[in-house]
């Protein structure tokens, strides 16, 4: 349900629809929760394609090699759902990070908050958005670099060099 409603519109649920049932919150919880329900959401479904696209022939196989069910899942299910998962995860890491631009609208202050700020005190739209794209580019970018390196590194891992 939290992957088919845009996290704006959540983190306003969170935040002026529940205390109008009694339940206070501050920005900061409101925009946890939020992003833990999309990136769960995500991140479930990520990790269920990956356990998806692990072949029945090999359950099979490791049952026909006298495993058990613990042992199937650990040496043989997991680390391919794992190996095929890893992009999956990695792109919803950096889509989760660069979502923490809408928290601006419920006053929480992030990237986004602080260069719109700057914008009004100092009238510098230009340099102040420029700032913010090398900002996400500095924060991002080793994210991606890591990313990139440990698909590769599980890749290999998966199916040999």
């Amino acid at each position: 349900m939290s992957r088919n409603t845009p996290l704006l519109v959540q983190l306003f649920f969170l935040y002026y629809g529940l205390p109008k049932i009694g339940i206070q919150t501050n920005a900061t919880t409101c925009g946890i929760i939020g992003l833990a329900f999309l990136g769960g959401s995500y991140m479930a479904e990520a990790f269920r394609s990956g356990l998806e696209a692990v072949e029945i022939i090999q359950t099979e196989s490791a049952l026909s090699l006298g495993m058990n069910q613990y042992q199937i899942m650990r040496y043989v299910v997991l680390p391919q759902a794992i190996s095929v998962s890893v992009p999956a995860f990695m792109a919803n890491i950096i889509f989760l990070m660069k979502e923490t631009s809408v928290f601006s609208a419920i006053s929480l202050m992030d990237l986004m908050f602080t260069a719109k700020d700057l914008i009004g005190l100092y009238y510098k739209t230009t340099e102040s958005l420029f700032l913010l794209v090398i900002f996400y580019l500095i924060i991002l970018l080793p994210i991606s670099i890591l990313g990139s390196l440990l698909e590769r590194r599980l890749r290999y891992a998966g199916f040999g060099s």
